[in-house]
């Protein structure tokens, strides 16, 4: 009796360290231009959210990857400006891959030192900081290009529930993927549950693409790691935002890779429907394994139909596929879709089409990131530099104004103003949407490949490698 006493004492105190190591006890450094507050999140399972109180959207807010759910990142009538001066910059407990958000007075930022920040708009100021946990280092992972890998998807914010969701993935007894919901006003961490369904293996996935909120559901797309290594499958999950009941998932049926991984992440139609763009798969002859692809899925995530180039077998032998870059939702009823290939796609959103089944194909450029527009115009993240598409009436497409080789970043437009990124050089460039000709530049840092900026009001984020820079309009 006593032995088992004992191992029973032993499993209890390894299960109490185990939930201690899930939950991020370990709070990390005060990082940040002030005092802040630190959560340490103290449950595992889901919390009832009906403490939370609700913050409402304004039309000056950014709750979700490039603005809206057609992922078109465009605001109207903002400000153009004439130049841009740096309002602050806070440096963080890590990279910022995700897109800032903004909501009311407050930036939320994603770190890959898996925090979550609350920074005041006016000043960088931090207003609260959430750990959820510690991230994964190099060594844990089988290959990949972001060390340490913590929070790399851009969040979402619910209205509805005042809550922040975003993806961390973590080091505990080996990598997991961990879905949290952050109260946005405390940085209370209200739900938390594991976002791996037991197909996964958590150390070949990353989840790189932005997550989706529509109808009580957050959606989450997982691909690979940088250099396609070990055994992973694209997968989209969904889970309810009060973070109860099953986890709703679907895997590309490719016996490997297809990774769903474009940084825009899924877009949703009014109706509910997930549309995803899919990577190269290791199919490369025989049947269409859905891969290279853009696939429509039901708000439970049941395929219903799906989009792929003539040529997707090369596509995929090739590593030249669609998946670098997510879809974009356009008017009347259409979706404009490019990748790693230079062929650009125009689709039907009701009607796919299958295998060659596109309205029309132009040769445009290799992209990576997020499309913007305006519109009928869209504004493509071209390796060469951004550029304009024109859809017009048939529909068509054609190539407008070309800019600047080294502004290769996800485009967002205010007004008649097309805002990008030097990644490399650490340049912000604000584009005239017209012609392409450079209004204003902004010196902000060195970004990652995917950084893309946030628009608010008369002000612009930008999250580096470092933290967060904020520009003025003028």
């Amino acid at each position: 009796m006593i032995r088992e006493f004992t191992q029973r004492k032993l499993f209890i105190a390894g299960m109490i360290l185990l939930l201690m190591v899930l939950t991020g006890c370990n709070s990390g450094s005060s990082q940040g231009n002030a005092p802040l507050s630190t959560i340490t999140p103290l449950a595992l399972t889901p919390s009832a959210t009906n403490s939370v109180t609700p913050t409402p959207v304004s039309g000056s807010d950014w709750t979700t990857y490039h603005l809206n759910n057609s992922r078109t990142g465009y605001v109207a009538n903002a400000p153009d400006p004439r130049k841009l001066t740096q309002a602050w910059s806070v440096q963080l407990d890590g990279a910022v891959y995700a897109e800032p958000l903004v909501i009311g007075n407050r930036v939320i930022v994603a770190t890959e030192g898996d925090s979550l920040y609350s920074l005041d708009r006016s000043t960088g100021r931090v207003q609260w900081r959430t750990n959820v946990g510690t991230p994964v280092p190099q060594s844990a992972l089988p290959c990949g290009d972001i060390f340490p890998l913590g929070i790399t998807g851009t969040p979402v914010y619910d209205p509805a529930t005042g809550l922040v969701f975003a993806v961390a993935e973590i080091e505990a007894s080996a990598p997991a993927h961990i879905l949290v919901g952050v109260d946005l006003s405390t940085g209370q961490v209200r739900v938390r549950r594991l976002a791996d369904i037991p197909a996964m293996d958590p150390r070949a996935h990353q989840q790189r693409a932005a997550l989706a909120l529509s109808n009580n559901m957050v959606y989450i797309a997982y691909g690979g790691l940088d250099g396609d290594c070990s055994d992973y499958i694209g997968t989209v999950v969904a889970s309810r935002t009060d973070g109860t009941g099953p986890l709703y998932s679907f895997r590309v049926p490719t016996p490997r890779e297809g990774g769903i991984w474009a940084p825009s992440g899924p877009a949703v139609d009014s109706a509910g429907n997930i549309y995803v763009a899919v990577g190269n798969g290791a199919v490369t002859s025989g049947n269409w394994d859905k891969s290279d692809s853009i696939l429509r899925l039901s708000s439970t995530l049941q395929y219903e139909d799906g989009f792929a180039p003539t040529q997707w077998q090369q596509d995929n032998a090739a590593d030249a596929d669609l998946g670098s870059t997510g879809p974009i939702l356009l008017p009347n009823n259409l979706i404009y879709s490019d990748g790693k290939s230079d062929h650009a796609y125009l689709l039907h959103a009701d009607a796919l089409g299958g295998v060659g089944g596109q309205i029309q194909e132009l040769s445009v450029c290799p992209s990576y990131g997020g499309d913007a527009a305006i519109g009928s115009e869209v504004f493509v993240p071209c390796t060469d530099g951004v550029r304009q598409i024109i859809i017009g009436s048939g529909p068509s497409m054609s190539v407008g104004w070309h800019t600047q080789s080294q502004i290769t970043g996800s485009p967002i437009v205010g007004g008649n103003t097309v805002y990008s990124l030097d990644p490399n050089g650490g340049v912000l460039y604000a584009l005239n949407a017209s012609n392409g000709a450079v209004r204003a530049t902004l010196s902000v840092g060195t970004t990652s490949r995917f950084a893309t900026p946030t628009l608010s009001g008369n002000q612009v984020f930008v999250g580096t490698l470092n933290g967060v820079v904020a520009a003025t309009l003028s």
